[in-house]
This record gives C-alpha cells, sequence and structure tokens, in this order.
C-alpha cells in the first residue's frame, strides 16, 4: 500500500516540463489607451509581440500559417491589449452578437491568465471579429469542460476593426477584474484562436491534441516591467426591483408582487472577494432544459444562479461530481412540501467569502439562510459550507471541507432526526506538470442525529493521458447511511469501479484527423447485499474525429441489471419489474455530428436493441440555423420507443425543445425556449428580452407559460415579470 502511495506523490512532483519556455513582456506607461480598434498610439509600436503560434488542430506539430500577434500594456488601474489576427479572408463566422459566445464553429481569439502561477486557475477573456466580447473561469487545471465558467461577469470594454486579411482587438481591462499576488512580477499566459477559412485552431503555447485546447499546464509567461501594486477593486452595489404577476391554474391563484432586494461585492486585499446578498431573485436566470431520465436515479442539473458562480469549484469540486458530491448548490432553495413536490424555498440572505489567503491558500466560506414556510411544513435553515485549499507539489492541491445544515426553526412538525445534517471531508487533487498524469482521492464522513455508523464515502480516481494513450480508473464507495442533504448523492451503498482506455491514432493523410478506439467498464456492488453485484456495463468504442470538424462514432453495449427495488422501465406507471430479477441486455449506439462551421448543422444519434426485459429505439436530433449574426434557430427532439412483453406497459416518449434567439444588437437580446415533454407531462414556454443598458445593468422582461399535456392540453401556470438590475460603483 506504501508503494501505490508512494507512486501517488511523485507523479506530483513529476519532473516533466512544459512544451515550451516562452514569455512575453509587459510594458509600464503613464498615459492611458483609447480603446477604439485602432493601435495607432506610439505605446503599441515599441511592445513587442507574443506570436509564433501552434497549430492545435488539424495537427499540433507545425506553426500556424496565419499569426497572431499580442501585445501589453499596463498602469496601476489597466492591463491594456492590442490583438492582431490574420486569416486568409473576411469571410468569418460570428453566429450571434451575444456576450459570453462559445468558442467552436465561430471565428475568436481567447486569452487566459493565471495571475497566482500555480495551474490550477486562470481568468479567461475572449472576443470575435465582431467585437462581441467573452469571459469566464478556468478552475480544475482546465482538465474537463466542468471547469470552464462563462456565467462569470466583469466589467471591461474592447473594441475590434476588421482589415483585409485581419481583424484587431483593443481591449482595456481593469485590474481590478483579476486576483493576484501584490508585488507579482509574472502570471502564466497562453492564447488559442479559432480559424474558420482554414479551418485550424492555433495556440501560443504548443499542446498536444491529447489535452483540452484550455488546460493551464501549458502555458508561457507574461513578465511586468516592474511589480504590481495593490489594485483595490471599487465597492459594488447591485439593487434589483422585480415586479411580477401570475396564475397558478392549478391552484385557481392569481396574484402579484413586487420583490426588492440585491447583492454586494467588497474586495479584501488583491486576492479575496466577499459577496452579500439579501433577499434574492433568479426569475431572469434561463430555464432548464429539459431531459428525459430513463435511469433509476435522479440527474444532476449544472447551476446557473450568478451567486454561486465565483470561485465555485471550492465548493463543489470534491468527491464525486455524479456520485457522490457532498455539495451541490442547487440544493439551497429547494425544498419538499407535505406531498413530496420539490418546491422553492425563499433564500432570505447570504454571504460567501471566496479567493487567496497567500499564494498557495485558498479559502472558500458560503453562509445561506432560507426562510419559515410552516403551512407546507418547511422548516427554515442555515446552510454553511467552509472549503480550504492548499497547493502542493507542481499543480496538485489537498483540500477540506465542512459542511452544515441547521434547522433555525421551533416549528413543531420538525424531527429529531431533520435537527442538522453535516459532513467533513478531506481530497487530494493530483495534477502533474504536464497534466499526463492527474487523479483524486478523497474521505467524507456525514453526521447525522441518531447514526453514528456506515457514514462513510471514499474513493480514488487515477488518469493517464500521454501523447496516442489515455487510461482511466475510478473506485469509490457510499455507506449506505451516508447522507449529504446539500449534497447530490443519486444512491447509497454501492462499491463501484469504473475503467476506461483509449488508444489514438493520427491518419498522415486522408479526411479523418484521428480515430479513437477505447474500452469501458462499468461495475456496481452492494456491499450491504452480501455484496451482490448490481451493475454491470462493458461497452467498446470506436469515434472518427474528421478534418472538417465533423465526427462519427459506435458505441455497443452489454449490460447486466439487478433490480433491489422494483422498478418500470417505461415510465408510465404501468406494471413493474419485480425486485430481485436480474436482465442482461445489448444495444447500439450511433452518432454524427455535421461540421460547425455550416450555416446550418445537425448532431443525429440513434440507440437501438434490448433494454430490461424489451426493446427500445432511441432518436435522438440536435439542429441549428444560423443567419449571422442576428438570429440563431435551433431544435432538440428526442423520441423513446420502449416496447416490454405483454402485461408490462409500453411507451411512446417525446421530448421537442425548438429555440429562436435573436441578437439586435450587442446589447438587445431577445431568446424563446419552447419544451415539450410527455414524460414530463409538460407544454413549456420560457420568453426573455433583455436589455443592457449600462455594464452589467439589465433590464429583463420574461414570460413564463406551462400545460398540462398528458390527456386534455390544460393551463397549469403562467407568469410574466419585469426586472431591472442596476450596478452601482463605489
Amino acid at each position: 500500500m506504501y508503494k501505490l502511495l508512494l507512486c501517488v506523490l511523485l507523479a506530483g512532483v513529476s519532473t516533466a516540463h512544459y512544451a515550451q519556455t516562452k514569455e512575453v513582456g509587459v510594458s509600464f506607461i503613464e498615459t492611458p489607451i483609447r480603446i477604439d480598434g485602432v493601435l495607432d498610439e506610439a505605446a503599441w509600436d515599441k511592445a513587442v509581440p507574443a506570436t509564433n503560434f501552434w497549430q492545435y488542430f488539424p495537427t499540433d506539430t507545425i506553426q500556424a500559417p496565419y499569426q497572431s500577434e499580442i501585445r501589453f500594456l499596463y498602469n496601476d488601474k489597466t492591463l491594456y491589449v492590442g490583438i492582431k489576427v490574420s486569416a486568409q479572408g473576411d469571410d468569418y463566422i460570428v453566429p450571434s452578437l451575444r456576450r459570453d459566445f462559445r468558442a467552436g464553429g465561430s471565428d475568436n481569439i481567447t486569452l487566459m491568465f493565471d495571475t497566482f502561477n500555480d495551474g490550477n486557475n486562470a481568468f479567461l477573456f475572449g472576443s470575435n471579429p465582431a467585437g462581441v466580447r467573452r469571459e469566464a473561469l478556468v478552475s480544475g487545471g482546465g482538465k474537463d469542460l466542468r471547469g470552464f465558467t462563462t456565467s462569470w461577469d466583469t466589467k471591461w470594454v474592447g473594441e475590434t476593426t476588421v482589415h483585409d486579411g485581419y481583424y484587431v482587438c483593443e481591449w482595456a481591462i481593469p485590474m481590478s477584474a483579476f486576483k493576484y499576488r501584490e508585488g507579482e512580477t509574472r502570471w502564466r499566459f497562453n492564447s488559442y484562436q479559432f480559424d474558420t477559412q482554414d479551418n485550424s485552431r492555433n495556440t501560443w503555447i504548443q499542446i498536444p491534441q491529447n489535452q483540452n485546447i484550455f488546460n493551464l499546464a501549458y502555458m508561457g509567461d507574461m513578465v511586468f516591467e516592474k511589480p504590481l501594486g495593490s489594485s483595490k477593486s471599487p465597492i459594488s452595489i447591485i439593487p434589483y426591483v422585480n415586479a411580477i404577476a401570475g396564475q397558478d391554474r392549478e391552484l385557481d391563484d392569481n396574484f402579484t408582487e413586487i420583490k426588492v432586494g440585491g447583492d454586494a461585492r467588497f474586495t479584501i486585499g488583491n486576492s479575496l472577494n466577499l459577496d452579500v446578498t439579501i433577499n434574492p431573485d433568479f426569475s431572469q436566470v434561463e430555464v432548464d432544459n429539459a431531459i428525459t431520465n430513463l435511469s433509476r436515479f435522479e440527474v444532476g442539473l449544472p447551476e446557473r444562479r450568478q451567486f454561486f458562480i465565483e470561485n465555485s469549484d471550492l465548493f463543489a469540486d470534491f468527491g464525486d461530481p455524479g456520485a457522490a458530491n457532498p455539495f451541490f448548490s442547487r440544493r439551497i432553495g429547494i425544498a419538499e412540501d407535505l406531498d413530496g413536490n420539490t418546491v422553492q424555498n425563499n433564500i432570505v440572505a447570504g454571504a460567501r467569502l471566496s479567493g487567496k489567503l497567500t499564494n498557495k491558500l485558498r479559502v472558500g466560506i458560503l453562509n445561506m439562510q432560507t426562510e419559515n414556510d410552516e403551512p407546507i411544513e418547511i422548516a427554515s435553515t442555515n446552510n454553511t459550507v467552509v472549503a480550504l485549499q492548499h497547493s502542493v507539489f507542481s499543480r496538485s492541491n489537498i483540500s477540506a471541507i465542512f459542511v452544515n445544515k441547521q434547522n433555525t426553526s421551533d416549528a413543531g412538525f420538525v424531527q429529531p432526526e431533520e435537527e442538522y445534517n453535516r459532513l467533513i471531508g478531506l481530497d487530494y487533487n493530483l495534477a502533474n506538470k504536464d497534466n499526463s498524469w492527474n487523479g483524486k482521492f478523497y474521505l467524507h464522513k456525514s453526521f447525522t442525529p441518531g447514526i453514528d455508523s456506515k457514514d462513510y464515502s471514499g474513493g480514488a480516481r487515477m488518469e493517464y493521458n500521454k501523447n496516442n494513450w489515455r487510461a482511466t480508473s475510478a473506485t469509490l464507495f457510499i455507506n449506505e447511511d451516508f447522507n449529504s442533504e446539500l449534497g447530490f448523492i443519486p444512491r447509497k451503498d454501492i462499491f463501484r469501479n469504473f475503467s476506461k482506455v483509449e488508444r489514438l491514432f493520427f491518419p498522415k493523410g486522408g479526411t479523418i484527423n484521428r480515430h479513437i478506439f477505447s474500452l469501458n467498464s462499468f461495475f456496481v456492488w452492494r456491499p450491504e447485499v452480501a455484496f451482490t453485484l448490481g451493475d454491470r456495463t462493458l461497452s467498446p468504442q470506436w469515434e472518427a474525429q474528421f478534418k472538417n470538424t465533423s465526427s462519427l462514432s459506435a458505441k455497443p453495449r452489454t449490460r447486466y441489471t439487478k433490480l433491489f427495488d422494483s422498478f418500470d422501465p417505461s415510465r408510465s406507471d404501468g406494471l413493474e419489474l419485480p425486485e430481485g430479477s436480474e436482465y442482461r441486455y445489448t444495444n447500439l449506439e450511433v452518432e454524427y455530428k455535421s461540421d460547425q462551421r455550416k450555416k446550418f448543422y445537425y448532431t443525429a444519434n440513434t440507440t437501438y436493441g434490448e433494454f430490461f426485459n424489451g426493446e427500445i429505439l432511441t432518436l435522438r436530433a440536435e439542429a441549428t440555423l444560423r443567419l449571422q449574426p442576428k438570429l440563431v434557430l435551433g431544435i432538440n427532439a428526442r423520441y423513446d420507443n420502449i416496447d416490454l412483453p405483454a402485461s408490462y406497459a409500453d411507451n411512446r416518449i417525446w421530448l421537442v425543445s425548438p429555440r429562436v434567439d435573436v441578437t439586435f444588437s450587442k446589447n438587445l437580446f431577445w431568446n424563446t425556449l419552447v419544451q415539450y415533454s410527455t414524460l414530463q407531462d409538460n407544454f413549456g414556454i420560457n420568453s426573455r428580452l433583455q436589455w443592457r443598458f449600462a455594464p452589467l445593468s439589465d433590464l429583463f422582461l420574461v414570460y413564463n407559460d406551462n400545460y398540462f399535456t398528458d390527456t386534455t392540453f390544460a393551463p397549469r401556470f403562467r407568469s410574466i415579470n419585469l426586472k431591472l438590475t442596476y450596478w452601482l460603483y463605489l
């Protein structure tokens, strides 16, 4: 055992070097730069650019044929960025004018700044040829998309001008938008650029294709002419007023309401943020996408509420995200009523302190108070999370978490076992310098009144990613009485192992960029039921990624399931398969994704084969038509045909979600999402008009309408609200 631990630690201190050692100077200036997309100030001519970009796609071994140049200037308050992006023409793809665009399938350039030089977290800023901007936070070393958060907002300015064969971006980013250590002289930095005309993706630091293009292991340095001083952020006060009118047609209740509340943001030093919210309102947040869940377990949905976003990795990156996550922020503000229905539970107030105490120590403290709702027997609670993260070795860290959900009501309906729920945990997150090895090792214990044993969860995961080979092995256990009421734990009393081996081939010619062959295995045992095997999945897979960005994949699966509770696979309230029954079944999934650079692109997916004791045919399609840059039309559709033997129910399940996204300008947007789900017995419309009338200040007009679809098309709920949010800087 000690040898295994030694290998893990040695991986963390690997002597592997970054792909390149490159640096770019950042010159100090006294005179501010005018942001107009024209680099005509004399200071720009003196700045030596970061250039010599490398291709990342379709190959990672040559320099980009069309180069970008990035220049930096700064003063005590602002970082100025001047960028020239060369291209073979001016036929750029700009799908819309909406801020925080996705990079894939469009022309754009993105810069990432690792201000604490730890290879784990970075600030990201980007722009496209139309001057549309985006900003994001990258966490977890950029090893996967879970660490990519575009919901983060900060105030900065930028302009873009288009010329024959190139476009120019000029930015001014306040130093207060970053968090960094006073006196620092270097930040780690990288940039990546998408060129749809040349069909290439390029990076300043050379990155192998087996790694993500935003991976933070591969970065150079930007060197400041003199040490950075203190950059105190202004105090931000963000009040809102929301007027809402609605009809709950199930309860025959018409209502009107005016809500007032707001947030405040304070910076402590250069590296800590204190965020306070009073009577928060999230009515303008885009609704969740409807899903068809045919599994026996709950599915987690992403957090969309702005207050919970910044530094969210500090709180959320513990345990296993899909099986044993001790803190899942979406649990705050929802509860179950007397009938077991999930309902909104208003948040009274909250605060969050997050950031760096030292260059190696991050801290996060979150406290939220929810209100008492006695008519439906929902008790008020105080929800607290404390997280600490200390960097070790090259890019690894040790993290600790404490979670506490405490009853603050004296209501008589609160049972003794509901007085509190607590958890403590320790995680070791491994990442070596070139990201060829990463992993996680953790142990968590919960505390619930009346339970003093079988309340642990732990796991270990190791991933290898080097050249043409990728491999993952992950094992976890969850005791039957382990409980985190603020976490996401879809099933308990399990011992689970997942393993995956991938082999990548890169053809030298032809239309295919790479083949990926993989073998996946998934096992779940029930320790409290004589360690009985409950689930087994074996799945080989082949995927071809084409040079035009399209892809084709095939995934056969063979499965075994033993039911420990009765279950209706048709999800139609029909006759359930009996507890203790066993099933062996196979199916095949095939998927094709078209070239995302086209005005019309799509994904088609089908699954056919056995399903428990019957058969299933699943057809999924996603299509997008862009009439750039004003209009994007999209539709997601899924059809499930579940055919079970006589005496068991069949089902035909539809999910159809068309979307219309209109960007009248860079400050005025309208999008409408329609969702029809027979499984959820709902037809819903969410339409949102947003006017950004000042930096980070918005006026929203939001309309929601929902109908039952099971037997008759009957009205369910309707609301319209007008919300004004304004950012004040003191």
